[in-house]
């Protein structure tokens, strides 16, 4: 879900917006990215679902599973009614100008939702491992928990920020030329 979802899902969250070449271009690619991040996310949580019904651990006991199915729900919304807004069949020209910046805010929202979400599960599994294995709590796993976390936030502010960025020096190189 971490590749799917914040790796793959951040790289289509900036291809719209950094790659070169044509709208209907950037725009499939775009589709086709999230789509694969979607992909990748349904098969992780039945894993998850698997994973714990084999263990017998109960399912959705904990903030990270309720964040995260609800992120994942969101995240698959937000991908049909894009792909029937600005795909097929393709919502008329006004409605699909009124709705874009909708698209890309509450696009942005999830991404930082799942981000969060990433957090809270290395934050649980850190402890699970603490207190069932009795790792020490400045072990070498422990840091290499708190470092991947530090790296998947960092990933996430940076894909924030470029996309907002990106679409502000747009903003501003079209006003300089009149647009």
């Amino acid at each position: 879900m971490l590749i799917g979802i914040i790796v793959i899902g951040g790289e289509a969250t900036m291809s719209y917006r950094s790659l070169p070449g044509s709208r209907e271009a950037r725009k499939r690619v775009h589709l086709m990215l999230h789509g694969l991040a979607l992909a990748m996310g349904a098969v992780g949580i039945y894993a998850v679902f698997k994973f714990h019904d084999d263990s017998k651990i109960p399912n959705m006991y904990s903030l990270h599973s309720w964040v995260g199915l609800g992120t994942f729900c969101l995240y698959g919304i937000q991908w049909i009614l894009g792909f029937v807004t600005f795909f097929f069949p393709g919502a008329s020209v006004s409605a699909r100008q009124s709705i874009i910046p909708w698209h890309a805010i509450l696009g942005l929202f999830i991404y930082i939702l799942a981000i969060g979400n990433a957090q809270l599960g290395f934050l649980e599994k850190l402890t699970f491992l603490q207190l069932l294995n009795k790792l020490d709590r400045y072990g070498s796993e422990a840091l290499l928990v708190n470092f991947t976390a530090l790296v998947v936030l960092f990933l996430g502010a940076a894909v924030v920020l470029s996309t907002v960025n990106f679409k502000a020096n747009r903003l501003e190189s079209q006003k300089s030329i009149g647009l």
